[in-house]
């Protein structure tokens, strides 16, 4: 038996009426160019002759190695010349079976459906996996209440210093963003509004719509949207980092209590931030439906006063402010609680992060609609 060719992906021995090609070495997509060029070479050396490939020493394969292979046998049966294989490891045969028979059309078929019994098993996981979730959650909402009430009890247990930091990050930091949003946000819903009114000509109610949707609804819905993304999101992201640093795991080690000393400050600070926001945003939005009126309808800023002064109410008002520390609550826990959810590398700060934010704006609007149903039953 004599050697004719030899690389690092496989050696030919001639055996009289059979050639051996002993495959060996990485099969995958980064050397195929190469095993292709080389495969070529066999053509001449193998002709009249039964091609035996010998795979024992493949270390690694991929479907593209596989179909490199299969494709130098379909060439050998095509020139009427006999081919096998023989050492395949277990692993390395199944790729390769799957990739022969494939042109056959005997590949498996996709499954579009699940079993039953599959179909249980997935529903049984998911249930449990809510479970878990729900118990999560519903821990960290206990230890957060009793922590606070301990906090209002002996009020010195306040870290008032990190208190006033997050309301300045949280609060006066976000005023630009909140007051232009909530003016752009009252010139197009007071635009719209005009226009749809002008075909009745009952212009002069854009005031009515305007200020009123602005009051109740806009103003606070708008505003805990834009702390969602901007400060629900800090809060995960912070915890976050804490965590995959172990500085929350060193606190906890020195005996500091974790909820009293990252948690709740976060928490009474958007509480008591998010409805001055909203006052700001209800007295910018206010601004902007005033300056549409004096544009759309040549309406004067006395005149506008004394409308908007018989459309709303005090009510008004305080249906809007009364949703703010809700939401703000609803905010910082789901932001604090994922963020103390990251472990691992820095993409679980990434999934967090985007987890808290979802989460803080699906339930803002649960609690919206729970409020607007509540308000109405209730006559307000």
């Amino acid at each position: 038996m004599t050697q004719i060719l030899c690389n690092d992906y496989f050696c030919t021995k001639d055996k009289g009426d059979v050639l051996v090609v002993g495959v060996r070495g990485q099969w995958t997509i980064t050397n195929i160019s190469k095993i292709e060029k080389l495969l070529n070479t066999i053509d001449k050396i193998g002709q009249d002759k039964t091609i035996c490939f010998q795979c024992d020493g493949l270390k690694n394969i991929d479907t593209s190695g596989a179909w490199v292979l299969y494709k130098k046998y379909k060439s050998f049966a095509d020139q009427g010349l006999q081919s096998e294989f023989k050492g395949f490891q277990e692993k390395h045969f199944r790729i390769v079976t799957a990739v022969l028979e494939a042109p056959k059309g005997h590949c498996p078929k996709e499954k579009f459906g699940v079993s039953l019994t599959e179909g249980l098993i997935k529903l049984g996981k998911l249930f449990f996996k809510g479970c878990h979730h729900l118990g999560q959650a519903l821990s960290f909402l206990g230890q957060l209440f009793v922590t606070m009430g301990k906090a209002l009890v002996r009020p010195k247990r306040l870290r008032f210093t990190s208190i006033v930091r997050h309301i300045h990050e949280t609060g006066i930091n976000a005023i630009p963003i909140v007051a232009m949003i909530a003016f752009l946000f009252s010139i197009v819903l007071s635009y719209q509004g005009a226009v749809q009114l002008r075909q009745f000509g009952a212009e002069v109610f854009m005031v009515n719509l305007t200020s009123v949707s602005v009051l109740r609804e806009v103003a606070v819905l708008m505003t805990a949207i834009l702390v969602a993304g901007r400060s629900g999101s800090a809060y995960a992201a912070e915890l976050g980092v804490m965590k995959i640093r172990e500085e929350v795991d060193a606190l906890e080690t020195m005996g500091a209590d974790i909820f009293e000393m990252l948690i709740v400050p976060r928490v009474l600070a958007l509480i008591i931030a998010l409805p001055l926001l909203v006052v700001i945003a209800n007295i910018i939005g206010l601004a902007g439906g005033g300056l549409m009126a004096y544009t759309l309808i040549d309406m004067p800023p006395a005149l506008y006063m004394e409308r908007l002064l018989d459309a709303v109410t005090m009510n008004d008002f305080l249906v809007g402010l009364v949703k703010a520390p809700v939401f703000a609550f609803l905010i910082a826990t789901v932001g604090t609680f994922r963020g103390l959810q990251v472990s691992g590398a820095a993409d679980s700060i990434g999934k967090y992060t985007t987890l808290a934010v979802v989460q803080s704006i699906f339930l803002i609007i649960v609690a919206d609609a729970f409020f607007t149903i509540i308000f109405e039953r209730i006559g307000v």
